[in-house]
């Protein structure tokens, strides 16, 4: 194959949780640039429709579905509802994700809990439903999103949500696991592990700590959403054919001091 098929994904359908904003949006938009048919999956409706309308717009051909990763049966409709419009499914990208931030010391349990539902159960359900169908096909990409919140440790004054990092570590360790159990069957499973990006999610961290931040990474910058979009095409396409069970770490050389 030559270089410019090795990324071509037309004719792929790509499931994106998380898709609807932030970095999820960047990787779903940049599934569908390299030919991709998206689906995005969140559960706030309104971001859903303004980025299926953005996506759209550019010509590209995305489709939204709402539903809460966490539940089970929400993900089997949303799974059901990609086979009855599209026939098949070949990439699967989670990048949803929740935090909530407290001491380790006084994080509630209540709420410990639910990022571990949303984080990290989510992504097993979304795996397990999408991956039977990929085993049974015989080929297939997962790419979970996680973050180095979940590969080093990090002060609490830097980044003080213990069940986010606790969450995207259990990512890591999961989708590791499912790499050497799916192998055999032609399915991928990778991970993408971004450092501080600009988003959301972590405006107020980037408020309070965002010049330490910058100070602390070798190519003195917070990560822009756009820097994920040629990372999972990569991750998705035949150009990482052999590329199984990888932590690919997207952090401008934080992590590598």
């Amino acid at each position: 194959m030559r270089v410019p098929d090795l990324f071509d994904l037309t004719g792929q359908v790509a499931l994106v949780t998380g898709g609807s904003r932030g970095l999820g949006r960047a990787m779903a938009e940049g599934l569908a640039e390299a030919g991709a048919h998206v689906f995005i999956v969140a559960r706030r409706r309104e971001w859903l429709d303004e980025t299926e309308q953005a996506l759209t717009a550019q010509g590209l051909v995305c489709e939204a579905l709402a539903a809460d990763v966490s539940d089970p049966s929400q993900v089997e409709t949303v799974v059901q509802t990609v086979l009855e419009k599209a026939g098949h499914i070949d990439v699967l990208v989670n990048a949803h994700g929740v935090a909530w931030g407290a001491s380790s010391l006084e994080m509630p349990l209540e709420r410990w809990e639910w990022v571990l539902r949303v984080n990290l159960t989510g992504t097993f359900l979304t795996c397990q439903a999408v991956g039977r169908l990929m085993v049974r096909r015989g080929s297939g990409s997962i790419i979970n999103v996680a973050s180095v919140a979940g590969w080093v440790g990090m002060p609490e004054d830097l980044l003080a949500a213990v069940g986010y990092t606790a969450s995207k570590g259990g990512i890591i360790a999961l989708s590791r696991d499912l790499a050497v159990k799916w192998a055999p069957y032609g399915v991928r499973v990778n991970v993408i592990a971004p450092g501080f990006f600009q988003t959301r999610m972590t405006r107020g961290v980037l408020k309070q700590a965002g010049e330490r931040i910058r100070l602390l990474t070798p190519m003195g910058r917070i990560g822009q959403p756009e820097d994920l979009k040629g990372v999972v095409v990569f991750l998705a396409s035949p150009a990482a054919r052999y590329v199984t069970g990888h932590v690919l770490i997207v952090d401008g050389g934080l992590t590598a001091c």
